[in-house]
């Protein structure tokens, strides 16, 4: 009996080390912030919601355990069988003048990570560059290509990095770790800053933002936009931070990042108040009808960046990792599909290759097959 209560006491105070101590796990918001933070309009019952709510389906023991089952089962299909190849980096150099041009470059990195060259600027979205999507990456799943496109320490000076939420699959703390040497600005939402301190980033090149903040930035005007998701990076912090999408305008480009979000009457809002966009990156991937009030199908992916009222869509948040249970094609092949019965107009680059905007023809290619 002794020795049980033994284990039982050591394991606590482990996991309580492990929560309060290892850094991966981000920092908790002090009473000072919290405070701080509930002056949002978001913000509610000591933590954020969204605008629309989102019940998840597996709620009760049953539906979680059932879920368990089939993760625990995984799907086949739900990882490439060779490695996804990716193309080397070459950023706006690809084309001559596009710079002088006044187009936009982007490249998309798998996942939701991607880097936009605009008005001579370097943008980075998401920049999740680790090995999986967990605070330990050597027993989660690992990315599907074996390499990225480039090195971290070969990427150019970074004018800013722009976070939509604190998830592991979007704010990852080894990349930040490698990155922060050579970023200028992070733009984070609401309670993010505080993870990005303790990683060692000085909290004077950070700035947070609420939903409908609008603000300029080297020139660039941006404005954080409502998505309707959650956030959380521990067993205590669920919703403790804000999650967003992006607006980034330059002089001739608009670009939506739509972070992660199930659908919802904002995006005609945001559509109404800030389009028509050039391009917009469109989460699409991880979704199943049982959460889908957090992550789009791929149909309303494309329903989305028709209210945004974008002309061009790169599906992102697919083609690094399986988060879900789905094929991993899936994502693609869908929003190929809705995309051509609603005549939308829509980009699949190779990971790695990089976009312009405008362009006479973008990538269509099917290269996951």
């Amino acid at each position: 009996m002794w020795i049980l209560l033994g284990i039982i006491v050591v394991l606590v105070v482990m996991v309580y080390v492990l929560l309060n101590y290892y850094p991966a796990f981000g920092a908790r918001q002090s009473k000072a912030r919290k405070a701080q933070l509930s002056r949002s309009a978001q913000y509610g019952a000591k933590k954020f919601r969204n605008a629309t709510p989102a019940p998840i389906d597996n709620t009760n023991m049953g539906g979680k355990i059932k879920l368990l089952v089939e993760f625990a089962k995984g799907n086949p299909k739900g990882r490439p069988a060779i490695p996804v190849a990716v193309e080397p980096f070459r950023g706006s150099n690809g084309e001559v003048g596009a710079e002088q041009s006044g187009k936009a470059a982007i490249t998309w990195f798998g996942h939701s990570a991607a880097m936009l060259q605009l008005d001579g600027k370097t943008l980075l979205l998401d920049p999740m560059f680790g090995r999986a999507p967990s605070p330990f990456p050597f027993i989660g799943g690992k990315r599907f290509s074996s390499k990225l496109p480039f090195e971290i320490e070969q990427l150019p000076l970074i004018d800013a990095v722009i976070i939509s939420h604190d998830h592991y699959d979007h704010l990852d703390y080894g990349s930040i770790v490698k990155l922060k040497g050579k970023v200028k600005r992070f733009i984070v939402p609401l309670g993010v800053a505080p993870h990005l301190v303790r990683w060692g980033v000085s909290a004077a090149i950070i700035e947070e933002h609420d939903w409908w903040d609008e603000f300029e930035y080297a020139g660039l005007r941006l404005a954080c936009t409502p998505a309707r998701h959650f956030s959380g990076r521990s067993l205590s912090d669920r919703d403790a931070t804000l999650w967003c999408s992006w607006v980034i305008e330059g002089r001739k480009s608009k670009i939506f990042f739509s972070g992660d979000s199930g659908y919802g009457p904002h995006f005609k809002e945001i559509g109404d108040k800030y389009g028509p966009f050039d391009l917009t990156l469109m989460e699409c991937g991880q979704y199943d009808e049982r959460w889908a009030a957090i992550h789009m199908m791929p149909e309303e992916t494309v329903q989305a960046h028709l209210d945004v009222q974008g002309k061009v869509m790169i599906p992102i948040h697919w083609g690094a990792f399986t988060l879900a249970l789905h094929d991993w094609t899936d994502p693609v092949e869908r929003a190929v599909k809705a995309a051509m019965d609603r005549q939308a107009r829509i980009a699949t680059p190779k990971i790695g290759e990089t976009v312009f905007v405008p362009s006479a023809a973008y990538p269509s290619l099917p290269w996951w097959r």
